[in-house]
């Protein structure tokens, strides 16, 4: 028998009157069909309604309860609408309760339950509204694929969700496009909020890194009040808008070229109410038209942002400079020389740095950005190392484009995240200024 309209987020359970309880019970048990999630729950009319695991209870089982385990009952199906978590299911962690109903709800399909299914259960993943991210390593085994798409289902409820997706890795298209499947759901839109800043993105299409948490509160701790900045990897928004909500940045130039980011990052600057403050400018930014325009430049796009270098160097004002912010994986394995990292494999989610900044002091700093207290111990020799290679280059870069010699200075070095093992995702605040004409 099936439900009609059955609600989102509802449970389905069977009715029957309080003398029958014991028996729909046991029959139930034996039968891998309770919902142990979830407790009995008395009806306004005085029936009780035992919740059920799946979309029904096939008529089989009703027949079977009527006829047989108690003639005479009532025996209909309703939903809970709003089911109340049992004593058990509440003393559970999300990755116990997923592995007890998973494996009761396979046992009660005729697959045998096997240490092999059990490795194969996600061990982490990622809540965004309703939907959960899966990693790109569970579900592998050939034996999943005979119970979908009912399995996803299954997942969904043991983990209270609606929707769900599988990710995969990030693909090389320069785009950063995340190969993501959903499971269940009919999109794969979400909305987070991070630090006040609402965040909506297609997860199938966009990425959000949950890692670079430090950086975007840095940000948004900045004093950027009355400046014009350049964001050259834009994506949805992610340090576009802490500089804008928070670190009151007169107006950013966002530049992006992943055409469902841009979409995500029109709806972002919208719902945050700061769209007059912003203009996106669609496409590859090294064909760029600004100039001359930047007090600062974010450059977030790792491994590397090295290829924006140049245009971050055209569009800083040429009257004053200001600050480029260099994102950039660097490599710290003991007794080898620095060099960029490769950009195979999926970004590493770990544990960020605290958020703390490496100040590098000078007679000549300026007090632009007081960015806060320092590390405790030295940064890594191959963060220092990176960052006065960088800054060589770009004061070179500098001279090339404006045609006359610019002075530079490393202000911070702020990590952000372990990317992958021995490689450390960093941001470099680089001072640039034009060197006073002489005579």
């Amino acid at each position: 028998m099936e439900l009609e309209g059955r609600k989102p987020g509802a449970v389905v359970a069977v009715v029957t009157e309080p003398r029958f309880t014991q028996q729909y019970r046991v029959y139930l048990e034996k039968q891998q069909l309770l919902d142990r999630r979830h407790r009995v729950e008395k009806m306004p009319d005085g029936t009780v309604a035992l919740p059920v695991l799946g979309k029904t209870l096939p008529d089989q089982h009703l027949k079977e309860l009527r006829t047989r385990v108690a003639p005479g009952s009532t025996c209909m199906l309703t939903q809970l609408l709003h089911p109340v978590p049992s004593k058990a299911a509440q003393g559970c962690s999300p990755a116990q309760r997923l592995r007890l109903e998973v494996s009761r709800w396979v046992e009660g399909r005729g697959v045998t339950w096997s240490a092999e299914l059990e490795a194969d259960l996600p061990k982490s993943w990622k809540r965004h509204d309703n939907l959960l991210l899966l990693s790109e390593d569970c579900f592998q085994a050939k034996q999943w694929k005979s119970l979908e798409p009912e399995l996803w289902e299954t997942v969904a409820a043991a983990l209270g969700v609606q929707r769900l997706a599988r990710r995969g890795r990030v693909s090389p298209d320069g785009t950063r496009t995340p190969a993501v499947t959903l499971l269940l759901g009919d999109h794969g839109w979400v909305e987070h909020v991070d630090n006040g800043i609402r965040y909506k993105f297609d997860v199938t299409q966009c990425m959000f890194s949950f890692g670079n948490i430090t950086e975007r509160l840095r940000v948004a701790s900045l004093s950027c009040a009355g400046e014009v900045l350049v964001d050259l990897y834009a994506g949805i928004g992610y340090f576009t808008l802490p500089f804008l909500v928070h670190a009151g940045a007169a107006f950013v130039h966002a530049c992006e070229w992943n055409p469902h980011a841009v979409v995500a990052l029109r709806t972002n600057l919208e719902i945050n109410g700061v769209a007059d403050r912003c203009q996106i400018h669609f496409g590859d930014n090294r064909k760029l038209k600004l100039s001359n325009i930047a007090d600062r430049v974010n450059l977030g796009l790792i491994p590397s942002s090295e290829e924006g270098w140049l245009v971050a160097c055209q569009v800083l004002r040429q009257d004053a400079g200001g600050i480029l912010h260099i994102h950039q994986n660097v490599e710290s394995f003991p007794g080898k020389n620095i060099q960029p990292p490769g950009s195979s494999g999926m970004e590493e989610e770990r544990w960020p740095y605290p958020q703390q900044i490496i100040s590098k002091q000078g007679k000549n700093r300026t007090t632009r950005d007081s960015g806060g207290e320092m590390l405790a111990g030295a940064p890594k020799p191959e963060w220092k190392k990176w960052a006065e290679s960088a800054e060589t280059r770009i004061a070179a870069l500098l001279e090339q484009v404006h045609g006359k010699p610019w002075k530079t200075q490393i202000l911070h070095i702020q990590p952000v995240k372990s990317y992958a093992p021995h490689v450390d995702h960093i941001v470099l605040d680089l001072e640039c200024c034009p060197c006073p004409l002489v005579g």
